[in-house]
């Protein structure tokens, strides 16, 4: 069976975990596109999306805010599977015609989210309340048309799937030393004493507690595997 192949949609700012985090966690060969520098596949020639987190707001009034989200749509209307992670999901939501607004405060850390309805093909093994590190100050005010909810705290929206469309608002690929240096990265907005918290939160149990949402990259792995080989393949 060929391996499946992705398009990884960056929109770090040049970051170097993202990649990193990324590449070890999904099991496909990866065509990577910097998105912030206007890079976008020429073609939707792949068996998978995969749109990663970044410090933009896609409310911004970028050019390349405005071609990704473009882009998404597109592929989301071709039927292409796309996971959308932290600011992928909100992207995913503004190009299916939801509405992504600030949260008017931070929600960083280890925290715990519940699912609201069950979906094999995105959380297939994860627990129904599971644990995730967060860091976002924008969330999904209004789901696209016709998605369903599938995740959520007292924050918002966690997780909604739209088709072969799929979003969720924590980070699953991070691990611990991502989580430090973001968390430190938020010195220009959060007090010493939050940012002191968070770090503090930051240990080998809720890492591992953690490491269950990692099943979610396995799941859409296969999933958008199924897609590309179609019913009949599965009946072989």
């Amino acid at each position: 069976m060929d391996r499946t192949r992705f398009a990884l949609l960056d929109a770090s700012h040049g970051s170097l975990h993202t990649p990193r985090n990324f590449r070890r966690e999904l099991d496909a060969s990866l065509a990577e596109f910097d998105v912030t520098q206007g890079e976008l596949p020429e073609t939707f020639d792949y068996d998978g999306v995969v749109i990663t987190g970044s410090r933009a707001s896609v409310y911004w009034d970028e050019p390349w805010i405005r071609s990704l989200v473009d882009w998404t749509a597109d592929a989301a209307a071709r039927g292409l599977p796309t996971l959308g992670v932290c600011y992928g999901h909100q992207v995913l939501a503004e190009a299916l015609g939801g509405r992504v607004a600030a949260l008017g405060e931070y929600e960083i850390g280890y925290r715990t989210v519940e699912q609201t309805r069950t979906d094999a093909d995105l959380f297939g093994g994860v627990p129904e309340a599971f644990t995730a590190f967060t860091t976002h100050s924008d969330h999904v005010v209004d789901l696209p048309p016709g998605a369903t909810l599938l995740a959520e705290n007292e924050y918002g929206v966690h997780a909604f799937r739209k088709g072969h469309a799929f979003g969720v608002q924590f980070h699953p690929e991070y691990d611990p030393e991502t989580a430090a240096t973001v968390t430190r990265g938020k010195d220009d907005q959060l007090s010493d004493e939050r940012i002191q918290r968070v770090l503090d939160g930051i240990t080998d149990e809720q890492y591992a507690a953690a490491c269950e949402t990692k099943r979610l990259f396995g799941n859409f792995v296969d999933y958008a595997r199924r897609v590309r080989d179609g019913p009949a393949a599965a009946a072989d």
